[in-house]
């Protein structure tokens, strides 16, 4: 913890991306974690040496629905196990002590489309399968994020803390107080919690915007902890992802500074953030010089 805060890593496939993978459509990230996973395992080292103590999966989009559309259902096992081996070799390679690895579970559809969530005996039994298979692969805790819809969070949530593991659960907003479903972001964080979550945030919010939805978990009275990890650009039907929003790191600290002001104690970066955003975050929240 820095300066009260838990700090979460930033994006991994938008980084990915920036360093040359190919990250297109439909199979994003998992193209690279498959065909390139030494160079996973270097964004992984990256993010760690900018100070981060959470590192996230990269298994956004390693459920068998979603690569079933590029061919690589049968993978998803294989690749969920990957990713947690890349994280672990990273963490290994820093000779890092503490660090958590967060096994992400992700939406079945598009996170940005809710009309496209699919029926509850669907999202039971593809979110089981994919929350046993990260448990199974060596997480330390489970998270639930960039969650459209209640409906979604909540199977997603309820297939994670089946696994026993911790359970972190976060949202998509439309940076207003409400999910992009259009329904409202304090009460789905408070069902969350009654779900098991042990800590609620909220995701894919341009960082420009992060500060309003934080204070509104603020005000939902959560007994868990609670953060964000905002985005710097915008999605895009070929590449994923354009990072046309850029902040230099001086302010994307300064913004994630004032959602710890706010009573935010997780903060993290969400799609286009780099190592060097992290970084300027962890030396204004006090990291020690060579830490």
């Amino acid at each position: 913890m820095i300066g009260g805060v838990v700090l979460l890593d930033g994006a991994t496939g938008t980084e990915l991306s920036r360093r040359g993978a190919d990250t297109t459509l439909p199979l994003w990230s998992a193209r690279p974690l498959a065909e390139q996973p030494e160079l996973l395992v270097e964004v992984h080292r990256d993010w760690l040496r900018a100070g981060c103590e959470v590192l996230t999966t990269c298994t956004f989009r390693t459920h068998a629905r979603s690569l079933a559309a590029g061919g690589w259902a049968h993978r998803s096992d294989e690749l969920n196990g990957r990713a947690v081996e890349c994280a672990r070799e990273a963490i290994a390679a820093e000779g890092a002590e503490g660090i958590r690895v967060a096994g992400s579970l992700a939406p079945l559809e598009d996170c940005f489309r809710a009309d496209l969530v699919p029926d509850d005996e669907d999202l039971a039994l593809e979110h089981g399968r994919q929350a046993r298979s990260l448990a199974e692969a060596g997480c330390d805790l489970l998270l639930v994020e960039t969650m459209a819809t209640r409906r979604e969070a909540e199977a997603a949530l309820a297939a994670a803390r089946a696994t026993g593991l911790p359970a972190w659960c976060s949202f998509v907003s439309d940076g207003r107080g409400r999910l992009l479903g259009g329904e409202d972001l304090a009460q789905a964080a408070r069902a969350a919690e009654s779900l098991g979550a042990s800590a609620v945030l909220v995701n894919c919010v341009p960082v420009v915007e992060l500060l309003g939805d934080v204070r509104g978990l603020a005000a939902a009275g959560l007994g868990v902890p609670f953060g964000g990890y905002g985005n710097i650009g915008h999605a895009h039907d070929v590449d994923g992802w354009r990072a046309d929003l850029m902040l230099e790191p001086e302010d994307f600290a300064a913004r994630l500074l004032a959602c710890r002001d706010a009573g935010a104690t997780l903060l993290g970066g969400c799609c286009g953030t780099e190592p060097r955003h992290l970084a300027a975050l962890a030396r204004a929240l006090g990291r020690p010089a060579g830490g």
